[in-house]
This record gives C-alpha cells, structure tokens and sequence, in this order.
C-alpha cells in the first residue's frame, strides 16, 4: 500500500500538468475522440459512447485533481524552518490516496474506452502507437549529439 502511495505521489506533478484526456480542442480542430476515430475508424455510435464514459468519469477526476493541487500546495507550504512532520506526512498521506485513486478511475476510463473498441480496432491503435513510438525513438536518437 505505501508503494502504491509513493507511486501515485510521483504520479501526481504528471496527472496535475497533463491535460484531460476529453479536452476540448480548438476551434476548428479535432478534439481526441475525433482523432481517435480518425486513426481507427469509429462508427458515430461509438464516438457518442465514448464521449459518454469521458464525460461521466471526468467531472470527478476533475475534481481530485483539484483536491490533489491543494493537498500538494499544503505540502509544500510545510516546508520551512519550522516545520510540521505530522501536517507534512499527514498531507503526504491523503495525496497518496487522492492520487491512487486518479490512477484508477483514469485507468477504468480507458478499459471502459477500450471496451468500445472492436478487435481489429485496438489492433490498428496498438499498430498506431507502436509506429509512434518507434518515430519518437528515431527523432530522439537523430537528436542525440556524436551521433
């Protein structure tokens, strides 16, 4: 339990900083379920259900993100000269547990998403993300000095 704490500690400067994953895009832009469906072919009933399961779960992942930004200032407005062991490890605690439980409705989010998918669907996506990856990793290496 306290590694799963300490994880979702770490977790969580990622999680504040990082955008939802239904965020609205631009005017004039695709938002993440129209990219999505763009990559995999989605039929408009799966986009209608997906934007469903984003919507229903990120109002209160919106919420514990809010919860942990306070728990994270508070810890950090303990560090001083005079100090408060049991207020830092007390906001410590309850950040942890704020964060392991972002960890998993975000992860329910996606396996709910990832139950709308086909087969072949999450097969394109996984081909998808691997190539990616795999332009990610050339870029980094073409950007690596002596090479």
């Amino acid at each position: 339990m306290k590694l799963a704490k300490i994880i979702g500690s770490a977790l969580v400067a990622l999680s504040l900083s990082m955008p939802a994953f239904a965020q609205q895009a631009a005017p004039g832009q695709p938002d993440q379920v129209d990219q999505l469906a763009e990559m995999v072919g989605l039929s408009d009933a799966q986009q209608t259900e997906i934007r469903g399961i984003i919507d229903e779960m990120q109002g209160e992942i919106g919420e514990l993100r809010q919860n942990a930004q306070s728990l994270q200032q508070a810890l950090q407005a303990e560090i001083k000269a005079d100090y408060s062991e049991a207020a830092i490890r007390d906001n410590a605690e309850k950040l942890g547990d704020v964060t392991g439980e972002i960890a998993a409705l975000s992860a329910l989010m996606q396996a709910k998403v990832d139950a709308v998918f086909t087969q072949d669907q999450r097969d394109e996506l996984d081909r998808q993300m691997q190539e990616m990856q795999r332009q990610m990793q050339q870029q980094q290496q073409m950007m690596q000095p002596g090479q």
